[in-house]
């Protein structure tokens, strides 16, 4: 049995393969550049060099086309035809006050998914665009849902309400919703098997670190504050994104600029965070680099989008009073080892004491590893997300009728026997290069 998960975004459509009986990814890939002129799909085949294809997408139908078409190749493909594929798993960013859980899609969560796009405008339109393609493409199987908010929904209302006129909650839902839902339940779930704990007496810091990112304040195994609001914008610097600023700023700089509120949602958006920061750079390999150049724009970035960080890791410490685990994952929280430096430095007052030289070894998203010093109160995990283990597991136990809100359901992955295969496949090969990575490997207690 075959389980297809897919994530697309507004000009992109990631995809995974996964064979449900041999518990192993079977192809990665994504399609780049969909809507744009020169598309083209970046497909990775198990024990197969990735090859790159060329082939224009105006529409999500034909990205998801493009995608089919390539799986099931005779050159590229990894399965015979589409009968194999026996369910879907779709991310949707924003579900509103609406899902506390993964869903089937039918006609009253399309109609819901649509109701919430003005707060996911850009996510959640393209979500909607390729559920709706793959559907075209495979009608006869369920296509399931998995939201980024619905992790959320366990905050308490002190956590998700702010300090404005009630009727905008009551009349308009607005509210902290939080994101990276699907990250934070994979990562929380690890991180009680490692510490040999309960997941629902285990309380967590959890900092995804990517071009989007979020901290998630855990607490009993559960969403308790989370740094994003009401939509991906709020919180820590980010690639493009602000993050959190005083709600005036805006109209100041519209009244002296003649700015409209479309164009200053785009500046937040898409202006604004590291890009604003550098003038140039989103991406911290960049940004490290021209540090270590001595560019002043690239280092002061960095120290801001520190300083933000430890801002939440503190601020959640004393709002959860115990702290089990400091957990960083994502692309920059998993590999970016001198921004980790820059986070932890300065943390011991808070019982935070990290090693500088484990923390520079840890760049793997083959193991989970642990950079903490003996004698830290708190110990500092890195775990490489599996969002897409996650999809498919909701969607295979949605497909059998097994399938409940989180607190009621058990995925393999909490198991401390679990193994991803081809992560583990991956070790393998770097530890044959670098065998001290041995002593950082973060093995359940």
């Amino acid at each position: 049995m075959v389980i297809l998960t897919l994530n697309c975004g507004s000009s992109s459509a990631k995809y995974q393969v996964y064979d449900w009986e041999a518990k192993d990814i079977l192809a990665v890939g994504i399609v780049e550049k969909v809507t744009f002129a020169g598309s083209f799909i970046n497909h990775h085949v198990k024990g197969r060099e990735e090859i790159t294809l060329q082939q224009d997408c105006p529409t999500h139908t034909d990205a998801v086309d493009l995608i089919i078409k390539t799986l099931t190749s005779k050159d590229q493909g990894v399965i015979s035809d589409m009968s194999v594929i026996k369910a879907v798993g779709h991310r949707v960013l924003h579900g509103g006050m609406k899902f506390t859980k993964s869903v089937i899609v039918d006609e009253a969560a399309m109609a819901a998914f649509n109701e919430v796009k003005d707060l996911g405008p850009l996510h959640n339109a393209a979500n909607i665009m390729g559920i709706e393609a793959a559907k075209k493409v495979l009608p006869h199987v369920p296509h399931c849902a998995i939201m980024d908010t619905a992790w959320h929904q366990t905050m308490p209302p002190e956590s998700y309400l702010y300090a404005l006129p009630k009727e905008w909650f009551e009349k308009y839902q607005a509210r902290r919703y939080g994101f990276h839902g699907t990250s934070f339940l994979y990562t929380a779930k690890r991180a009680a098997v490692l510490l040999g704990q309960d997941p629902f007496k285990t309380n967590l810091v959890i900092c995804h670190l990517g071009n989007g990112a979020s901290v998630n304040a855990v607490k009993d195994g559960c969403s308790f504050d989370t740094s994003m609001g009401i939509t991906p914008l709020e919180g820590l610097v980010m690639g493009t994104r602000s993050g959190d600023v005083d709600a005036a700023l805006p109209f100041y700089i519209m009244r002296k600029t003649g700015m409209s509120a479309a164009e200053m949602e785009n500046a937040l958006n898409k202006k604004s965070g590291l890009l604003g920061l550098t003038g140039q750079y989103t991406d911290r390999r960049d940004i490290q680099a021209a540090a270590v150049k001595g560019a002043k724009e690239a280092l002061l970035a960095q120290h801001i989008e520190a300083h933000r960080v430890k801002k939440y890791i503190g601020g959640y410490q004393a709002a959860l009073g115990r702290v089990d685990a400091l957990v960083f994952t994502a692309g920059v929280g998993e590999f970016a080892w001198f921004m980790r430096d820059k986070i932890l430095n300065g943390l011991e007052g808070i019982g935070i004491v990290y090693d500088p030289r484990k923390n520079e070894m840890s760049h793997t998203r083959n193991t989970e590893t642990i950079i903490s010093k003996p004698e830290s109160k708190i110990p500092i995990f890195i775990i490489p997300t599996d969002e897409e283990l996650v999809m498919t597991e909701d969607a295979f136990a949605l497909m059998q009728g097994a399938y409940d809100i989180h607190t009621k359901f058990t995925y393999s992955f909490q198991s401390r026997d679990y193994v991803n295969k081809g992560r583990a496949e991956g070790l393998e090969h770097e530890l044959a290069k670098t065998p001290e990575l041995t002593e950082i490997i973060a093995r359940p207690r």
